[in-house]
């Protein structure tokens, strides 16, 4: 597999970093996941299956578990060894938290030129907010991503997708690979910085235009990607479920408006998303509001048009189409995993449905970085 012979130490807990590590070692790497004595937080989140949380054990298959409390010396110096022979170290701990405990980059170039070292947080290692507590919610609100996610009354609600923890994952990802890909060519590795909010703010592109053009805040209600669209937007069914139209190109609209029989609103479609187009918005309200889903399901199933169901999370999954591209796994035992989302035609990835046991692996991984029978045995004893 692409990352074969790769070996990784996560530090990190909760979910960019070990979602970040899982993806490496769905590719080959050699995951060891460094736990403290009380193990990894998300094995006890969230709902068990035979003895384990789903949240750990969809961030954490394939990887190996050692148990260090960095809080001891023999336990740093354990962590050093391993280190000398480790290509990537992750961590996601508070900025500065890693120096004090001895484990930070300096302390492990020195053992390893040639390591990337990649820090996951959610202000980044530097700025006024570095030392700032946050997990994903604060960071969403802190960039102002919680302000565009509104309810029809206009009061902000929880998000449902944790979209700064995730960016923070796949930036760090991307990071980590392209420092690889230099050190190929260099023989030095790097330190990559990684702040959830940075990743976060990178995915505003397409709705910062109003902030750079004109200098105004965003009106979910007006904005093309959030409501203002006609054709970009939520519409209600008579049965209580809901559908999305999500694509305003001028084909999709004269595909639709003209199988309803009202081409003559196509032209509101060269005005500005907002008011202009109410009576298109209008117009569509009252129309899927006329039928059940399974109605428009079959009519619009027949169009050239950017639609879809708005279907709960078990109903998405269980689709037949993401079980065909390996997204839903279900095992022989009834593990549920999900897939992993980058394919290769040659060497591509394997989801084993294994998650270790808290230490599990500390022996072993030891004796594999050299240290002595007697220095596992105390370290393990502690």
């Amino acid at each position: 597999m692409k990352l074969s012979g790769i070996r990784v130490l996560d530090l990190s807990q909760y979910l960019p970093g070990p979602h970040l590590t899982m993806m490496m070692a769905d590719h080959g790497a050699d995951v060891v996941r460094i736990e403290p004595p009380a193990g990894e937080p998300t094995r006890e989140i969230g709902e068990r299956q035979d003895g384990m949380t789903v949240y750990f054990r969809n961030t954490h298959r394939n990887k190996r578990s050692v148990v260090l409390d960095l809080k001891r010396p023999e336990a740093v110096a354990a962590f050093l060894q391993l280190a000398r022979t480790a290509d990537v170290v992750v961590e996601a701990f508070r900025p500065g938290v890693v120096e004090r405990l001895g484990v930070g980059y300096a302390a492990v170039r020195a053992v390893n030129p040639r390591i990337v070292y990649c820090s996951v947080s959610a202000f980044g290692q530097t700025g006024p907010n570095a030392q700032r507590p946050a997990h994903d919610l604060s960071v969403e609100a802190e960039t102002g991503v919680v302000s565009l996610n509104v309810g029809a009354d206009g009061t902000p609600v929880v998000p449902c997708m944790l979209a700064a923890d995730m960016a923070g994952s796949l930036m760090a990802l991307s990071g980590i690979l392209m420092a690889l890909l230099r050190r190929q060519q260099t023989g030095e590795g790097d330190y990559v910085d990684i702040s959830m909010q940075d990743g976060l703010v990178s995915w505003l592109a397409n709705i910062v235009g109003p902030v750079f053009a004109e200098r105004r805040e965003l009106d979910p209600a007006e904005e093309r990607t959030l409501g203002g669209s006609a054709f970009y937007r939520i519409y209600r069914c008579r049965d209580g479920r809901f559908l999305t139209l999500g694509g305003s190109e001028p084909k999709f609209v004269t595909s639709l408006l003209s199988a309803l029989g009202r081409a003559d609103l196509i032209p509101l479609f060269r005005l500005p998303p907002g008011r202009d187009q109410d009576p298109v918005r209008d117009f569509l309200d009252e129309t899927f509001a006329r039928e059940p889903l399974a109605h428009w399901r079959e009519f619009l199933g027949r169009l050239d048009l950017c639609w879809a169901p708005v279907n709960g999370v078990m109903e998405g999954l269980d689709s037949e189409h993401l079980k065909q591209r390996g997204m839903h796994l279900v095992f022989p035992d009834g593990q549920r995993h999900l897939g992993t989302p980058i394919r290769f035609t040659h060497e591509p990835g394997a989801v084993r449905p294994v998650a270790p046991v808290l230490g599990e692996h500390t022996r072993e991984v030891l004796r594999e970085a050299g240290c002595s029978e007697a220095a596992i045995a105390a370290i393990v004893a502690r």
